[in-house]
C-alpha cells in the first residue's frame, strides 16, 4: 500500500472501519445479570451500578421471608429484587469514584420494547426520591407519589409485579 495515495487508502480502509464500528457495541450499555445489594445498588458484571437520578433513603434494614434464602435490606432494595427477573440493561451516565457508575437501567427490555426504567420504578412506589440532577420525569413521579401517599410518603405500596 505504499505507492497507493493517501485517498485511496482511506477509500480502502474507511468501510472496513465502519463495518467494524457497527458490530463494537456501545462502551456505555450492558446488558447482564444483576444482583440487587442491601443499599438497593446493583452489581452487575463486577461492578456497582447505582440507578442514575434517584436517592434511596437509608429506612432501616427490613427482611422478607419470602425469599429463600432469607433477604433483607431496604424496602427500594427488597422491592428490586422482586421486580428482577435476573437480567437489566443499564446505560451508562456517569462513572464514579471507586468503580462504581451511575445508570439508567431497565428490565424487560428488548427490540421491541423499552422495558421498564427501575429508578422510575422506585419513584412512582414512593421508595425513592428524585435526585436534584433527575429527569423531570422522576421529579413529576415523585410528587404523584406524594400526592397519593404511596411508600415514603404514607406507606401504601402496589403489589410489585
Amino acid at each position: 500500500m505504499g505507492d497507493r495515495s493517501p485517498a485511496l487508502r482511506l477509500a480502502i480502509l474507511l468501510p472496513a472501519l465502519l463495518a467494524w464500528l457497527a458490530v463494537v457495541p456501545a462502551a456505555a450499555d450492558m446488558t447482564s445479570y444483576a444482583l440487587v445489594r442491601e443499599d438497593g445498588s446493583l452489581l452487575v458484571r463486577g461492578r456497582v451500578v447505582t440507578l442514575a437520578g434517584v436517592y434511596i433513603p437509608r429506612d432501616g434494614r427490613t427482611c422478607d421471608a419470602g425469599f429463600r434464602p432469607v433477604r433483607c435490606g431496604t424496602r427500594a432494595a427488597l422491592a428490586l429484587e422482586r421486580k428482577l427477573s435476573g437480567f437489566v440493561h443499564c446505560v451508562e451516565t456517569v462513572v464514579e469514584g471507586f468503580g462504581r457508575l451511575a445508570a439508567v437501567c431497565y428490565v424487560g427490555r428488548s427490540r421491541f420494547d423499552e422495558g421498564e426504567d427501575l429508578g422510575a420504578f422506585l419513584i412512582r412506589q414512593g421508595l425513592a426520591v428524585a435526585a436534584p440532577d433527575a429527569p423531570f420525569e422522576y421529579v413529576v413521579q415523585e410528587r404523584i407519589a406524594r400526592a397519593n401517599r404511596r411508600g415514603l410518603w404514607g406507606f401504601q405500596v402496589d403489589s410489585v409485579r
